[in-house]
């Protein structure tokens, strides 16, 4: 049995998203202890004027969140591109969390900071209007290299798979049920 945190990125209040971080919820909670986060309920401030040149107290959405992070052994980010990336909230959510002493920790002796958040694994789950390999292949999978590579690598949190759907404009509600039903069998089996 996994506790899984299950984080939609998504700020929308109705959205594919949304749809299937239900789905996954319905499925996962059957073998699964589980908690999940919808990035349009939370109220904070996602902006750093002064990058971490000085530190910002921290609002209850965020504090709660990193409990949360502490608590998982999986972690489920269900994410739409837009631009090419991450919605900006969820950018904001990451910049304001995931700090120093927190996720990671530097040490003067190495060039590579500690990471503080190991022993947790995650999945990415991606939807785009793009078409996918388009933007795998010619766009050069940008979430892929920042979400997994510079964020969860770098705190220590291992990626085990990352799923596209898309593109989501134009799709049909068969076409969504489909996708609907392979986020439900993305749920771990132990």
């Amino acid at each position: 049995m996994k506790r899984i945190l299950l984080i939609n990125a998504n700020p929308k209040s109705n959205s594919l998203c949304k749809a299937m971080s239900h789905r996954y919820v319905e499925m996962a909670k059957q073998k699964h202890q589980l908690k999940q986060v919808h990035i349009g309920d939370l109220t904070f401030n996602p902006d750093l004027p002064e990058g971490y040149d000085s530190s910002s107290d921290l609002e209850d959405d965020l504090k709660a969140i990193q409990q949360k992070i502490l608590w998982a052994t999986h972690i489920v980010f269900i994410v739409p591109i837009w631009w090419g990336g991450m919605p900006a909230k969820f950018k904001g959510l990451i910049d304001r969390i995931f700090l120093s002493g927190f996720a990671f920790e530097y040490d003067p002796k190495k060039h590579i900071p500690n990471k503080l958040l190991t022993g947790r694994t995650a999945q990415i789950i991606v939807t785009l209007d793009t078409p996918v390999f388009w933007y795998k292949w010619i766009q050069g999978n940008p979430i892929y290299k920042q979400l997994k590579r510079t964020i969860l690598d770098f705190v220590g949190i291992k990626n085990q798979s990352i799923n596209y759907f898309g593109p989501v404009i134009g799709s049909s509600e068969e076409q969504r049920e489909r996708w609907l039903a392979k986020v439900g069998s993305l749920v771990p089996r132990y």
